[in-house]
């Protein structure tokens, strides 16, 4: 059997990376990762246990004793799973998203996330997102995007995914959390977001998430893409 392609999805909080990279997984048959919510899952972990985000020791050690894996549910989409527990919702608060691009800083936290994200891309068949996957984590995969939007636009995604759950957020306040995550994401010392050089980039500012994922496919091959 011939190994299936990998695919990497770069790109700031809010230019629709995961629901996109879940739906490209999905329609070409696979593997979904989502780097960001084990980023997330250990800020949730270190607010759990009063760790603050600046004991960049602490939070090494918590990162390296965590286990995480990813749930296929029965309506198709992958959970992130923290020490045997569902916390897929518990991820998305506004609590977590003001932390988690400190966690992401720490030397350590990356270095053991990291390992552990290549390890389920070492095999092919994959379409993982994050920050730096083109880059550092996936750069040998066949096709590279980086998807970009406006700041605006952005925010007002990410405040109705938020409402959606029933968080009571304003657009304002998504804003500015959303301009801080893209200076400390862009800003930071270990693997800064920037996009791989052979990246494809897409601007989804004015465009639907099936616009981005039928032109990722037809970039990629489309059904072609399953094998090489």
């Amino acid at each position: 059997m011939k190994k299936k392609i990998s695919i990497a999805i770069d790109g700031p909080a809010g230019s629709g990376k995961s629901t996109v990279a879940r739906r490209v997984a999905g329609e070409l048959g696979l593997l979904y990762v989502d780097t960001g919510a084990m980023y997330r899952a250990i800020t949730l972990k270190a607010l759990r246990n009063n760790i603050s985000f600046y004991d960049e020791e602490a939070l090494g050690e918590l990162a390296e004793k965590t286990r995480l894996d990813f749930l296929l549910t029965a309506d198709g989409s992958y959970h992130i799973i923290m020490d045997k527990e569902d916390v897929n919702e518990d991820i998305r608060s506004m609590e977590v998203n003001e932390g988690v691009s400190f966690v992401a800083t720490v030397k350590k936290v990356r270095e053991v996330l990291v390992k552990r994200q290549r390890e389920f891309g070492a095999r092919g068949g994959v379409v993982m997102e994050g920050r730096d996957i083109g880059l550092v984590v996936l750069p040998q995969a066949e096709w590279k995007f980086f998807l970009t939007a406006s700041l605006p636009e952005r925010a007002r995604r990410r405040r109705d995914e938020l409402q959606g759950k029933g968080l009571a957020v304003s657009l304002p306040e998504v804003e500015a959390n959303l301009r801080r995550r893209d200076e400390i994401d862009s800003k930071r010392k270990v693997n800064p977001l920037r996009p791989a050089a052979d990246a494809v980039h897409l601007d989804t500012t004015a465009l639907s998430i099936e616009e981005v994922v039928d032109e990722i496919k037809r970039i990629a091959g489309g059904e072609k893409t399953n094998v090489l």
